[in-house]
């Protein structure tokens, strides 16, 4: 756990920011004339969809896309252009 003064954390905020996103720092203490008053810390990182996270868990009909017109004309009507 690194402590710096305000004036540093405001000169070195890019610097300090890479060592918390990157894991060089667990924490960044910032202090106001020698006392504690805020803590740098990396956000969580939301995790995307995990493509073919199914994968071989079911099989594909080869009829699958047989109704789309139906499908398409109750979206959107008969009239087609």
């Amino acid at each position: 756990m690194t402590v710096v003064n305000m004036l540093e954390a405001k000169s070195n905020l890019s610097k300090l920011v890479e060592a918390v996103e990157s894991g060089a720092e667990k924490e960044v203490i910032i202090a106001r004339n020698g006392k504690p008053a805020a803590r740098l810390v990396p956000l969580e990182q939301k995790k995307g969809a995990l493509i073919g996270i199914a994968k071989g868990e079911f099989e594909v009909p080869d009829d699958i896309d047989e109704l789309n017109g139906e499908i398409a004309r109750m979206f959107y009507g008969d009239d087609e252009e």
